[in-house]
């Protein structure tokens, strides 16, 4: 366990509430090392023995490390003093030096989990602006493999780019869900039917990525020269993959106004 305190802003909402319920349930720090705030005062992870406050300031004051877990438009509401602190950002939108002019805060970690936090399965890429030394840095990647898998990108504008992608959680497997679901329909098949072929090719045939290499399987399906290449090729002629860098490239823009859109 670590020693030292985290404070999560925002720690009995979805985000921060699931990153704190990980962080306890994977034995990475003491219950009464983590400080959440919230405007009652209470919530169920007390009885755990987390430290519940009401005011925001306290929690900064007391923790080595404070998560800032709100939505953006929050965020300058917060008023906040974290001279000498260090914060964790889990806004989209919010620059680092922004964070640094209204908190004071002696360095800035940007992350971008994603809903999969609540079974323990996001990817969260990060983003250091400031020194921070060795311990911080290890701790801010252990609490977050806490809820999945992380890694630390060079970029500020990285984090940007990568809320439109891994940011966007279930979203882009569940629209191709749902457009497999509904063209089925169109085609004839039953309802019931439909939706299960469909979640079963997202939810799970597509395990198999999780052991196999993407593009090693599309050409190994491609080879057979049958239903799956001509399905494949379609798709490749409908220009899939510009479609998909579109949809990247519009999402990283409005991630990259942020609250100035």
């Amino acid at each position: 366990m670590i020693s030292e305190t985290i404070g999560i802003i925002g720690g009995t909402g979805w985000l921060g509430g699931s990153i704190a319920k990980a962080a306890l349930a994977n034995a990475l720090l003491p219950a009464e090392n983590l400080v959440i705030s919230n405007r009652s005062g209470d919530h169920p992870l007390a009885q755990h023995g987390a430290c519940l406050v009401m005011d925001n300031q306290e929690l900064v004051d007391r923790s080595d490390l404070v998560i800032i877990a709100v939505r953006p438009e929050h965020f300058a509401s917060l008023n906040i003093n974290a001279t000498g602190k260090t914060i964790v950002s889990l806004m989209a939108g919010i620059p680092a030096q922004t964070i640094v002019a209204q908190t004071s805060a002696s360095a800035v970690v940007r992350a971008m989990p994603n809903a999969a936090v609540e079974i323990e399965q996001s990817f969260t890429p990060w983003y250091c602006f400031g020194e921070l030394d060795a311990t911080l840095k290890s701790l801010v990647q252990r609490l977050f493999e806490c809820v999945g898998t992380a890694a630390e990108v060079q970029e500020e504008g990285f984090i940007d780019y990568l809320s439109a992608l891994s940011g966007t959680g279930p979203a882009f497997p569940a629209l191709l869900m749902t457009a497999l679901a509904h063209q089925a329909i169109i085609a004839g098949i039953p309802s019931d039917i439909a939706q299960l072929a469909a979640k079963n090719v997202v939810v799970h045939s597509s395990q198999l990525l999780a052991t196999r290499d993407a593009q090693e399987m599309i050409d190994a399906l491609v080879g057979y020269r049958g239903v799956t290449a001509a399905a494949l090729q379609s798709m490749t002629l409908g220009h899939f993959e510009e479609q998909i860098g579109r949809a990247l490239q519009k999402g990283a823009s409005v991630a990259r106004k942020g609250l100035q859109s």
